[in-house]
């Protein structure tokens, strides 16, 4: 058995990654605030385990008693591997920096940089002592390498997100059952983060008409495709702990 953490598997990118994951011998815990039928569906049918527990990752002061429910369900002593996939993000507030309302800054925050960081250290520390393959996929984005007008906060947590992943690894690298760690840019995802994108004014994100014509010409990644690539990468030899990497490369 292999046991995956999934953070905001409900829908678009997450979910496409539960769905490629979705086999008899896999047992998925989905974190989310809302349930996949879809997914829920298509593992019943093919006899996979899911678990989804309701969370809002901004209360980011609850994620240890989260991951002790989590964690509970697995039997770290026989399982072939166990795997986190950081993936639940925010996009706004979206706007010149002076513009955002301070409690959206915040809980952006919480969502896109503290709650993976915790949910990292709390996996580590449970699974310190197993040996067997234990990996931490982080969802990144183009974002962490190029600044956008009206994406202060995006673009510094997901930069924040990549350079986590780094020292996570440097402090796994010499440890005896070490956890390895990936941040992985997918390309751009049709996702309601998307629809969210075009809904913006351009006094709030200068960039709007080029994401409008991403829709358009048909650029935008189906978020079951990138899941299956993701998911074939986690699963994969080529799994490079400590890279920092876009899927499209």
């Amino acid at each position: 058995m292999r046991y995956f953490i999934i953070t905001g598997a409900s829908k678009g990118l997450g979910e496409g990654i539960a769905m490629a994951l979705i086999n008899e011998n896999h047992h998925l815990l989905c974190i989310s605030r809302s349930e996949s039928v879809p997914l829920t569906r298509m593992a019943d049918a093919k006899n996979c385990r899911v678990n989804f527990f309701h969370f809002d990752l901004a209360v980011s002061h609850d994620i240890p008693v989260l991951c002790n429910k989590v964690f509970s369900e697995i039997d770290a002593q026989k399982t072939e591997g166990i795997y986190l996939i950081n993936n639940a993000g925010v996009l706004n507030p979206v706007g010149r920096i002076e513009s955002c309302d301070p409690a959206q800054v915040e809980n952006h925050i919480r969502v896109n940089l503290l709650a993976p960081m915790l949910l990292t250290a709390e996996f580590i520390k449970a699974f310190k002592g197993i040996d067997t393959q234990k990996r931490i996929l982080n969802i990144s984005s183009g974002a962490a390498k190029f600044p956008y007008y009206g994406w202060s906060s995006y673009c510094s947590s997901k930069a924040a997100m990549d350079m986590h992943s780094l020292c996570v690894e440097t402090e796994q690298k010499d440890e005896k059952y070490p956890t390895e760690v990936m941040a992985v840019a997918p390309g751009i995802i049709d996702t309601d983060m998307q629809t969210t994108i075009r809904a913006t004014s351009e006094e709030q994100f200068i960039h709007k008409k080029k994401f409008i014509e991403y829709k358009e010409t048909g650029k935008l990644i189906p978020p079951n495709l990138a899941g299956l690539k993701l998911a074939e990468l986690l699963l994969s030899d080529t799994f490079d702990s400590g890279k920092v990497i876009d899927l499209r490369d």
